[in-house]
């Protein structure tokens, strides 16, 4: 089958440097669709900005930068943050509620009526899971899509990967949510890429099937500050890890008083 070059992005939240830096990178690599797997907004100062812009690129009829080709059609997930924003963030740590509680405000305070119900109007309709015919597409797991973390620790366990691996609706699910990049084999290989690397070839198979983790834009906990996102062709498959303004990124955060500092911080450690 004939298929875009895709960006699949995860974990925006709400990190404008980050993203603006992951976008900038892949139109130059020649990407035909952006892909985000949710988490958009939470933790990060630019809600608002995160949203307008998968708003823009992350649709059915995506509207590119100026100077750049037309984009083939793409899709946002709802992750658990959206989920919180929409109905309730009881379960979030106090940090977390925090920001979410601040996010909730700072969307309604655009001065645009029509923007403002656009927001709310685009992330009631998020979908938890899809596939594309080639891939499946999940925030959490394919068992959970938008609350169960899958890390590196959990190739041992072989109840937990079975199940994940029984859900799946094609031979490649992609996921973010634990903002660790890796791909997990359904033999229990484990591999964690380690900044920029491929194309690796992802065969088309049900004996081999995979899930991957895209990494996080906008708040990388693998020890790496460098923001993640993956490309993908439909059989071949590369992470990309980039620096961005990550104090800028910090310094937004910590000027907003309702946002606990330490959101800002972890951003300067990648955890």
């Amino acid at each position: 089958m004939s298929y875009p070059l895709t960006a699949i992005l995860s974990d925006l939240h709400g990190n404008a440097p980050a993203l603006e830096r992951a976008l900038d990178d892949a139109l130059e690599r020649g990407v035909e669709r952006f892909v985000c797997l949710g988490d958009v907004i939470g933790y990060g100062a630019s809600p608002r900005h995160n949203l307008n812009t998968v708003m823009d690129l992350c649709v059915e009829e995506p509207r590119p930068p100026e100077g750049f080709g037309p984009l083939k059609p793409g899709f946002c997930l709802q992750g658990n943050h959206e989920y919180a924003l929409l109905n309730t963030a009881e379960d979030f740590n106090p940090k977390a509620r925090a920001a979410i509680e601040w996010t909730r405000d700072e969307l309604n305070r655009d001065e645009d009526t029509k923007r403002r119900y656009a927001y709310w109007d685009f992330l009631g309709e998020l979908e938890p899971a899809t596939d594309d015919g080639r891939a499946m597409f999940a925030h959490g797991t394919p068992r959970d899509a938008v609350r169960e973390y899958l890390l590196p620790r959990d190739i041992t366990d072989d109840a937990k990967m079975g199940a994940l691996f029984s859900k799946m609706t094609s031979t490649v699910c992609f996921v973010g949510h634990s903002h660790v990049p890796a791909v997990y084999f359904e033999d229990r290989r484990l591999f964690r890429p380690q900044g920029t690397q491929g194309p690796f070839e992802l065969a088309d198979s049900e004996s081999v099937r995979v899930i991957v983790n895209v990494g996080s834009i906008g708040q990388p906990r693998d020890g790496d500050r460098r923001l993640s996102y993956v490309l993908f062709d439909g059989n071949e498959l590369t992470f990309i890890r980039l620096e961005y303004a990550v104090e800028e990124a910090a310094s937004a955060i910590h000027n907003v008083p309702e946002l606990p500092d330490y959101l800002g911080d972890r951003l300067l450690l990648g955890r």
